[in-house]
């Protein structure tokens, strides 16, 4: 599976390349998306207006052939206006369904909390089971099916918050945030990503993306990262500061998301640090602090308690515990900064570290407010 697993991340890479042509100076953000995919979850993005959201979503759709819809909830729109709707033959004296732009594989939920309760909750049933039950009968969703829903931060004039039933739902919650000053410049010369989303060519099939899918589910992981995953989630339950912990959910979209990261760079094992770079997305929309707060207050709660988990020592020596050492060794020779610490040398696994524990502990501890930052 090792070198399948190489291919599908060369792959996923080129998908990550055609999308930066549009989403210019954001490759993390490429990359939780594709990872959602991978994890047949669903991402929901907290933004302003105008960052490219909805180019992201589109240009993705493009990437994989698939088809897309894009939703805008309003407080006047209504359940059959995105499940669809059964209407009345006379010529054959039966009913006949109409589908609504849910059925596609890429759907894009603007403004979703700008939607009524009753609107919002006609999705439970397709992000969750990937199908819709109209009259008595059941239509199954396209395959590979996504939604990306996105809401401002800001603006809260006329919305209804998710709940937390709704939330909970969602594998990842990101933010795109603005460009730095040299990629905004970039989009200066480049003019209006829209009219780029033309060159975007399919890379993959969604053939190929239900196969990757597949194979998310094989990339192996130690009884110790499960461990840890698991310590996290108690921790979040038992912590003074929040009111609600993550739930059960929450802890095996962890663990999925975490082999799906581990594919697409490359792996069929996980390790710490795929954990620990998806816990803030993965995990902070699931949680509740007991005082009022903004979603950064959440991280940073989370933030705190991730960093007072050890690593487990077997997650170190993972790379000890199989055959596969050579290949191993030839994916990561070819880092030219060390991912276990903060020294400039050719990184190599564990087996052969020039690091002693003491620093890899170190990294492991002190590196998870720079990927929250960054995630």
């Amino acid at each position: 599976m090792n070198t399948y697993a190489l291919s599908i991340s060369n792959r996923f890479k080129i998908i990550t390349s055609s999308i930066e042509k549009v989403i210019i100076g954001k490759p993390h953000v490429i990359k939780l998306c594709l990872v959602a995919l991978l994890s047949r979850g669903h991402l929901l993005i907290e933004d302003i207006p105008g960052v490219g959201k909805t180019t992201l979503a589109q240009a993705l759709a493009r990437s994989i052939d698939g088809t897309f819809n894009r939703i805008q909830f309003t407080s006047d729109l209504l359940p059959s206006d995105i499940i669809g709707v059964s209407i009345y033959n006379q010529k054959t004296s039966e009913f006949e369904f109409k589908p609504g732009p849910i059925f596609a594989n890429i759907i894009l939920a603007d403004e979703i909390n700008r939607g009524s309760p009753r609107t919002q909750s006609s999705l439970l049933e397709a992000m969750n089971e990937y199908q819709v039950t109209i009259d008595n009968h059941t239509y199954r969703l396209p395959d590979p099916f996504l939604v990306i829903a996105t809401q401002n931060p800001f603006d809260f004039f006329g919305t209804n918050p998710l709940p937390e039933s709704q939330m909970d739902r969602f594998i990842m919650r990101i933010s795109i945030g603005y460009p730095d000053k040299s990629d905004e410049k970039i989009l200066l010369k480049i003019g209006s990503p829209i009219d780029n989303l033309k060159n975007i060519k399919p890379i993959i099939s969604t053939k190929d993306v239900i196969e990757c899918q597949l194979m998310v589910e094989k990339v192996r992981i130690d009884d110790s990262l499960q461990d840890y995953i698991l310590k996290i989630v108690t921790e979040t339950r038992k912590s003074e500061h929040l009111r609600l912990g993550v739930s059960p959910r929450g802890a095996l979209f962890l663990q999925r998301a975490s082999r799906a990261l581990a594919l697409l760079e490359g792996r069929d094992f996980c390790i710490p640090d795929d954990i620990k770079r998806l816990a803030i997305p993965v995990l902070s929309h699931r949680i509740i602090p007991r005082s009022p707060s903004s979603s950064k207050d959440a991280e940073r709660i989370l933030c705190s308690i991730i960093e007072e988990i050890p690593v487990p020592n077997e997650a170190l020596h993972l790379f000890k515990k199989t055959s596969h050492n050579k290949e191993r060794m030839e994916i990561h020779s070819s880092y030219t900064r060390c991912r276990f610490c903060c020294h400039k040398h050719r990184c190599k696994p564990p087996l052969s570290h020039p690091c002693t524990d003491a620093q890899l502990h170190h990294y492991f501890r002190h590196s998870i407010r720079n990927d929250a930052q960054k995630y």
